[in-house]
């Protein structure tokens, strides 16, 4: 492990670089200040990157398009890879017909819209339908009434032996620089212990998120394992996950891993970044394009 004071040199020592979202190029007030530096030196550079992300609450056109709106335009929807894109994947080649229920937005729906799937919201399934409930997603911790679809999805999953996905295997978020929130993957696991059942789960930590991005680029150009760095705030997702493939990873201390915490968090889990920086801002001083 060691520690990077300037995240131009995690830039100069791959080809590809995978980033983390929330607490990585975004927070709960906007951006990260300075990330725009960090893309124009690898447009600059000639650097390939990807944002590889457990948020599954809108399709990549409708994230990148939150970008826009936040004056970083160079990340397109082909850039973005989202674990709601193997949630697709799974639902194309396991469930033929009949309802989707599930839990978020109406925009987090988007994945099982564009497999030609029915999708109901938890909240209208009843008795008249329950039936042709052939599989749940855990999409979105907003959209729905915590008490009263919470107990809902518990009885139905009760009732009906299908297939539960969990597309975003966060448990919780940043929402100020002390403060979590609740993420749909925390949401899932209390459910999955309540009705002792085994959900599906899609995103980082599991190396299926990574291989479905490694895959991608392989259809394009050679690369190996080596060329690639992921980037991550968040130990047990895109440390660990980026560890278990195979990839060097960074730890920023921007997100959910505070500075004070990280090395006690480290030595706990034993979850070991190839490297630590403050953030992914790079600091151009005396560069020029």
């Amino acid at each position: 492990m060691k520690r990077i004071e300037n995240f131009k040199s995690i830039i100069d020592k791959y080809d590809i670089i995978f980033f983390d979202a929330f607490g990585v190029i975004k927070t709960y007030q906007g951006l990260m200040p300075g990330i725009e530096k960090t893309f124009e030196y690898l447009l600059a550079q000639g650097k390939e990157y990807y944002i590889v992300t457990n948020d599954a609450s809108r399709s990549p056109a409708q994230l990148a398009e939150s970008y826009h709106k936040n004056g970083l335009s160079v990340i397109t929807s082909d850039r973005i890879i989202s674990s709601g894109m193997l949630t697709k994947e799974y639902l194309d080649l396991k469930v033929d017909d009949g309802i989707v229920a599930f839990l978020g937005t109406p925009e987090s729906s988007h994945y099982i819209e564009s497999s030609g799937l029915h999708t109901l919201p938890v909240r209208e399934i009843d008795s008249s339908n329950i039936d042709k409930v052939n599989a749940l997603a855990f999409l979105d911790d907003e959209g729905f009434d915590w008490c009263a679809d919470l107990n809902k999805t518990v009885n139905i999953l009760r009732k009906r032996t299908i297939p539960v996905i969990v597309a975003n295997t966060d448990r919780a978020y940043p929402v100020s620089i002390h403060d979590v929130g609740i993420a749909i993957g925390g949401i899932a696991a209390m459910i999955e212990s309540i009705i002792g059942k085994q959900f599906i789960r899609f995103g980082k930590p599991d190396s299926q998120m990574f291989m479905f991005a490694y895959d991608m680029i392989r259809e394009y150009r050679p690369i190996t394992k080596k060329q690639i760095v992921m980037v991550g705030d968040t130990l047990q997702t895109d440390i660990l996950g980026g560890n278990k493939f195979g990839l060097d990873t960074v730890l920023v201390l921007s997100g959910n891993t505070l500075a004070k915490d990280a090395d006690n968090r480290i030595t706990s889990t034993g979850i070991v970044p190839t490297y630590i920086c403050d953030s992914a801002v790079v600091d151009l001083t005396g560069f020029r394009f």
